[in-house]
């Protein structure tokens, strides 16, 4: 199995150019494990038309407590992490997106992407803890998350996308996922 090399992977910071590429991998991965969860009439026609403006919006003006980490490779993004730091009084920085292209799986990229956000999140308040949410439903990325020491604290009904009901499908579950010392994600960044 090919590894990518630090040299193979690029990280940086997202800007405005960028909204389109971010869009098309998030869809995508929505697409990968959100079915089931999210319609398929939204998954297969709505989602880029949902997430292009909304990621536009995002990189053109920048929230100051905002963090979106790219990787690329070859000049593609092929992963990202996007933090808002600050977000809740109780469980620090909200890390709200996380996405690696499908053929990068399991080779690190998502791995340094959360290391390089907990130092980000330390960088900004070094007491604050950090979460997410995640779909029940997807196991790899709960797996992933365990295994970098998130503990599953909670349970909650999923907001439709941009508060539209009929772009879900059923009552899917979200878990909260937690890390009360992000600190422990930076050890990974050694290894790169």
């Amino acid at each position: 199995m090919y590894e990518p090399s630090s040299a193979d992977i690029r990280f940086r910071t997202a800007g405005p150019a960028d909204a389109r590429a971010i869009a098309g991998l998030h869809a995508d991965s929505w697409r990968r494990h959100y079915r089931g969860a999210y319609s398929d009439a939204f998954l297969d026609n709505g989602a880029v038309a949902y997430l292009e403006p909304l990621w536009g919006e995002r990189l053109a003006a920048p929230d100051p407590r905002a963090r979106t980490i790219l990787a690329e490779r070859g000049g593609v993004v092929v992963g990202l992490a996007h933090t808002i730091l600050d977000a809740d009084a109780a469980w620090g920085a909200f890390l709200d997106n996380l996405h690696v292209a499908h053929g990068l799986k399991r080779q690190g990229v998502g791995s340094r992407l959360l290391a390089l956000t907990g130092r980000a999140v330390l960088r900004w308040s070094p007491s604050s803890g950090l979460y997410l949410w995640v779909l029940e439903q997807n196991r790899d990325a709960r797996a992933f998350y365990a295994a970098h020491g998130g503990t599953c604290v909670e349970r909650a009904d999923v907001p439709p996308p941009g508060g539209d009901p009929a772009r879900l499908h059923g009552t899917p579950i979200g878990l909260r996922y937690a890390w009360r010392h992000p600190a422990t994600l930076c050890t990974e960044e050694n290894s790169w």
